[in-house]
């Protein structure tokens, strides 16, 4: 990561990743949030520079992007700010916190944030703009697809696949094989014995499949 930094959003999970990049020494440039009352507050120490436009004020040959906008359930926003600022020209960094296990041959696609804790094995592959949350193992063979979010404490076992805008709650365990769906839930505790169609929410221990 050779440019100074902008996070996208200034909530909790930008406070997350504040403190992994500032133990990569990256260099913050600022803040930037859709709400203009934050502007010039502080986060940590990091300035809130003004919304979204704001980044505009910076070539994107001269910076990269961190998507600091973090989720609860399937949410379209992080995946619309990622792609509004790539049709900019804008580049997204990785974030891997120093504390992450991670094979060698893992593939980590633009912008994806491993935060601390987590373990990645032998064979997997990690969508654009998705989180592997704290704490979370993605075991063997497993493919997560973009714009993913793998909640705090999540287990996949060898050669899950889990389609594109998903999310997996917190605690939620996915055994050996099991693909889940584009555009689909996971309710947190869940315990995943079956393949999960696309824009679904399953719940419970055996996870079934809920009524949007």
């Amino acid at each position: 990561m050779n440019y100074p930094v902008i996070i996208l959003g200034a909530g909790g999970h930008a406070k997350v990743l504040i403190d992994a990049l500032r133990q990569q020494t990256v260099e913050l440039t600022g803040i930037a949030d859709a709400d203009p009352g934050k502007k010039g507050q502080l986060l940590f120490d990091v300035l809130v520079i003004g919304d979204d436009d704001e980044v505009m004020n910076y070539p994107a040959e001269s910076i990269c992007l961190v998507n600091g906008v973090g989720s609860v359930s399937v949410n379209p926003q992080r995946r619309q700010l990622f792609e509004q600022f790539k049709n900019q020209g804008y580049q997204f960094a990785t974030v891997v916190h120093p504390s992450v296990i991670m094979a060698a041959d893992v593939v980590l696609s633009e912008g994806a944030q491993i935060m601390a804790g987590a373990v990645i094995q032998c064979g997997c592959s990690i969508g654009k703009n998705s989180v592997i949350n704290t704490g979370s193992i993605v075991d063997h063979d497993c493919y997560i697809g973009d714009h993913v979010h793998i909640s705090p404490g999540v287990v996949l076992s060898g050669g899950v696949c889990v389609g594109e805008n998903s999310h997996v709650g917190a605690g939620a365990t996915v055994i050996q094989g099991i693909r889940i769906g584009s555009n689909s839930l996971v309710a947190a505790g869940a315990v995943v014995t079956k393949d999960v169609p696309d824009d679904a929410i399953v719940m419970g221990v055996p996870a079934r499949k809920q009524l949007r």
